[in-house]
């Protein structure tokens, strides 16, 4: 009898792979254990070069928007997903047709030890590239790796029992062949493998839903208070995006495929390093201390020009500068070291928190808990700085006497990551187009320009070639928040370019020269054509 190769082995560890997978993602839902593709993406990110990774953040978002796929952070977020899951599987198929290639030859009474070898040799492997993330995040691993490690060598056992089944002498048929036999097999295999996985996919994601912690009862902020600026003078144009931004709307980056989960009561933010005594904060102690609400507009230094990767929100804490008076500091601490529970870590100097009472450590966002995929329960605000600089789900805090690089600084991007000031054009609302007094018709133009903690004092918009026009602004909500514009333009059909630009409060203008995201964050002129 010929023995099964290369391609009928890829194709039943592909559909023994679909299995694992989906038996893997029903367990993480029903007892919160890791699911194993994303712990080991995680890890493998971690592993790669900095400037690979950066590259490959920069690939996504470019396709994201020239494929205008949606919004940036929940599609990119949604194919590292993808990525992690189609990643194991890739792996399992490959493997299991070299594992029946190789096999060809060999003894087929051995195929337990052989299936438990190659699940073995796999399962180490991707143990430790998963491992690695939690190590960097001074988290447990040891249970993960064996996680994993089990997980494989389950796969190798039912593998090699495939391999088995298939090579064995098939029971002979009126009129049938062992061929068509062993297709009837494959056939009945792939139609179970379908309904398990399809079955365990369900399970799961109605567990994920039903299970799945809710940080962020009650009702927002925004619900029963008016915003600040509710009487401002200038309407935006139809089609700027909204002022203040639904937390479920708010933007997401981060190093994690799915968002960590922190349990509050057992939760505690550690202080360490030079410090006379080590202290710990509960989340009910920090929410004690007076709390200072600020509406901040943040971004991500990843965004790029005209990107979405920029919202604003109320924020709620408590102010790092009232909190570091309970630190019981030691004379030669400079700086704050501020790690996260995923490993993140950031460094932020303790001068800036004595000259900045703005910086804060946040626990609530529209006047609700922060949700886990937005840093519960900790997160901090530095004014001025990219998102890249201020950590979610912060665990501890070490006192240090040094400077040190942070996670994405040592990764290749810039040490300060300072807010560079841009302003974008939203719309054109050609559909919305207003008549003067003597028939003169404009169409309303808006977008909003933002430059970090420094504030904007004017826009300009220029139509092709012509000469910039004052557009009008709109009163923001707070001193760091973006700013709403409207430029009210007199029509004329045809083919337009409209570019926008802004200057800083102090008049300093926006950088008009093109840089690319990495490694201090976009600039440029922002411009929109289109056919009127």
């Amino acid at each position: 009898m010929r023995r099964p190769g290369f391609l009928v082995g890829a194709l039943v560890s592909a559909l023994l792979t679909v299995v694992l997978l989906a038996l893997l993602f029903f367990i993480h839902a029903l007892t919160g254990l890791p699911f194993i593709p994303f712990a080991i993406f995680d890890g493998f990110s971690r592993i790669l070069p900095g400037s690979l990774v950066t590259r490959g953040i920069d690939t996504m978002v470019a396709a994201i928007r020239a494929l205008h796929l949606g919004e940036t952070s929940t599609v990119a977020k949604l194919a590292e997903q993808t990525l992690a899951i189609f990643g194991c599987f890739l792996t399992g198929t490959i493997a299991g047709g070299l594992f029946f290639r190789v096999l060809r030859g060999r003894e087929r009474r051995l195929w337990l030890a052989y299936g438990l070898l190659t699940g073995g040799v796999l399962g180490v492997v991707l143990a430790a590239i998963a491992a690695i993330g939690r190590i960097q995040a001074n988290a447990p691993w040891v249970g993960l790796a064996l996680w994993v490690l089990l997980v494989f060598l389950a796969w190798g056992a039912a593998l090699g029992a495939l391999h088995h089944r298939l090579t064995q002498p098939w029971p002979a048929r009126a009129g049938e062949t062992e061929r068509v036999d062993r297709r009837r097999f494959l056939l009945r295999f792939a139609t179970m493998a379908a309904g398990v996985a399809l079955g365990a996919t369900a399970l799961g994601a109605i567990l994920s839903r039903l299970l799945r912690p809710r940080h962020a009862q009650g009702t927002p902020w925004s619900a029963t208070h008016p915003l600040p600026n509710a009487n401002a003078r200038v309407v935006p144009a139809a089609g700027t995006r909204h002022e203040f931004t639904p937390v479920e709307d708010h933007y997401r980056i981060d190093i994690n495929t799915i968002p960590p989960q922190v349990d509050a009561d057992s939760w505690r933010l550690k202080v360490s390093g030079l410090v006379s005594q080590p202290r710990e904060f509960t989340l009910g102690q920090l929410q004690a201390f007076p709390s200072l609400d600020q509406f901040i507009t943040l971004s991500c230094i990843s965004n790029p020009l005209g990107g979405d990767l920029i919202s604003t929100t109320r924020w709620t804490g408590v102010s790092l500068q009232h909190l570091i008076t309970r630190f019981a500091l030691l004379p030669q601490a400079t700086h704050l070291r501020l790690h996260s529970v995923d490993g993140f870590h950031e460094v932020i100097a303790l001068d800036l928190i004595r000259s900045d009472p703005r910086i804060m450590l946040t626990y609530a966002w529209d006047g609700l808990p922060l949700e886990d995929k937005h840093g519960f329960p900790l997160r901090i605000y530095i004014p001025d700085h990219y998102g890249m600089k201020q950590p979610k789900w912060i665990e501890s805090i070490e006192a240090i006497d040094a400077w040190q690089p942070g996670y994405w600084v040592s990764r290749g991007w810039d040490r300060d990551a300072r807010m560079k000031a841009t302003s974008v054009i939203d719309t054109v609302s050609s559909d919305m187009m207003i008549i003067e007094p003597g028939e003169q018709k404009t169409v309303p133009i808006g977008g909003i320009a933002h430059a970090g903690a420094r504030g904007i004092s004017r826009v300009e918009v220029r139509v092709d070639d012509g000469p910039w026009q004052p557009a009008l602004l709109r009163d923001p909500l707070s001193s760091t928040t973006w700013v709403l514009w409207r430029y009210d333009w007199p029509f004329t059909p045809g083919r337009h370019t409209f570019t926008v630009r802004c200057f800083e409060a102090d008049g300093t203008p926006q950088i008009e020269a093109d840089a690319p995201i990495r490694p201090s964050g976009a600039s440029g002129l922002h411009s929109v054509t289109q056919v009127l």
